[in-house]
């Protein structure tokens, strides 16, 4: 008897070519605002939704820092026709067409807020593979914590053991392992260190590789 198989996908940085376009505007908001050292602290905040974004910038530059006023000229930066702005990664549409051909369960789990999430992938049609949707808004925990990946494993009906995560950030690597699910990672801004490498199953260079590394392993499912 065949396994039933989740495989849940990180959005930023992994689906959407969004993490350059990101790192330039808080490049931006942070020269209008002084700020320096902003690229160390973009790093951090990679993978994590927006409380735990707000901490690690008061942590970097004080309890008084204007987080507010930060999110704002960030936003101001987005367009303001309602039109999707981030380029897909390649082979984002492609892997999920195939997982679905396959019968697998699709879970989007991403710290970015669910309209973001709406407006960036719903108008691409892509929210329609996946039978669940966490965004950050929806979870009382960032990653490195796993509550979001536990979370739409169980909204699919999976286990954890027969669940993989498709993260390119440390933190969702993090958050996959401490799961017990199967972390495959696509490297984006971040390269990965030691700690990556013995975290993720597998360091996949694209979506595609990825895709190609979870069909050979469809082909030889088998429940134990």
């Amino acid at each position: 008897m065949k396994q039933a198989w989740t495989v849940i996908f990180d959005a930023d940085g992994l689906l959407l070519d969004s993490e350059r376009v990101s790192v330039e505007h808080w490049r931006q908001v942070a020269a209008e605002m002084g700020l320096e050292g902003i690229n160390a602290a973009h790093l951090r905040c990679i993978g994590t939704n927006p409380q735990m974004t707000r901490q690690i910038l008061r942590e970097a530059y004080g309890s008084d820092f204007p987080t507010e006023a930060f999110f704002r000229r960030l936003l101001e930066k987005q367009p303001r026709d309602g039109c999707a702005m981030m380029p897909l990664k390649p082979g984002a549409r492609e892997i999920l067409e195939a997982l679905q051909r396959e019968g697998v369960s699709l879970a989007l789990a991403s710290s970015s807020p669910a309209e973001y999430l709406q407006r960036e992938l719903g108008g691409r049609g892509l929210l329609s593979f996946f039978t669940a949707l966490v965004s950050g808004d929806m979870v009382s925990k960032s990653k490195p914590d796993p509550e979001i990946f536990l979370r739409a494993a169980a909204l699919c009906g999976g286990e954890a053991e027969t669940a993989w995560v498709v993260e390119d950030s440390f933190n969702g690597i993090r958050a996959a392992h401490r799961a017990g699910m199967h972390p495959l990672m696509v490297p984006d801004l971040l390269q990965p260190d030691g700690e990556m490498q013995t975290l993720a199953e597998a360091i996949l260079p694209d979506l595609f590789a990825v895709r190609d590394y979870l069909l050979e392993r469809l082909a030889g499912r088998e429940m134990k």
